[in-house]
């Protein structure tokens, strides 16, 4: 899998940490910044994010700020994103499963980067199941026009 990450400064650490995960994996990434823990604003760093994966350039985005809710509420704007918050691996297997997410977001200041680790790993090796699933997903896509 290709994946669009970003944090803001107050994510800066745990995305570090996550990166490792992600070439661990496998996985290729692209880091769309910040790039140390100097103050940003989120929406500049999620919504290139959030750009990015509803072009079709990465399969999913990896977004984390202090508790995650910025960056999914901006990821969130963006057409076809479907961005999760998730602070457990159940949450995260189901935003994958039943709701076919496509940007996962963290909190940094929320959880561990043990507990963050499991959750991407999760998040990452689960797959959306379709079935009753696909009409409420696509209900959501009708709801942005």
């Amino acid at each position: 899998m290709n994946i669009a990450i970003g944090s803001d400064h107050a994510g800066f650490s745990l995305k570090q940490a996550i990166i490792s995960l992600i070439s661990e994996l496998g996985h290729s990434y692209e880091d769309f910044g910040c790039y140390d823990t100097s103050s940003v604003d989120y929406p500049d760093i999620g919504h290139p994010v959030a750009n990015a994966v509803s072009q079709g350039g990465f399969d999913h985005g990896i977004l984390i700020c202090s508790t995650g809710v910025g960056m999914s509420i901006v990821a969130n704007k963006v057409r076809g994103i479907r961005a999760a918050l998730c602070h457990n691996t159940f949450s995260a297997r189901r935003a994958r499963e039943h709701n076919d997410a496509n940007v996962l977001c963290l909190g940094e200041w929320v959880v561990g980067q043990g507990l963050a680790r499991e959750i991407v790993a999760t998040y990452l090796s689960s797959e959306f199941v379709g079935g009753r699933h696909a009409h409420r997903v696509e209900k959501i896509g009708a709801i942005e026009g």
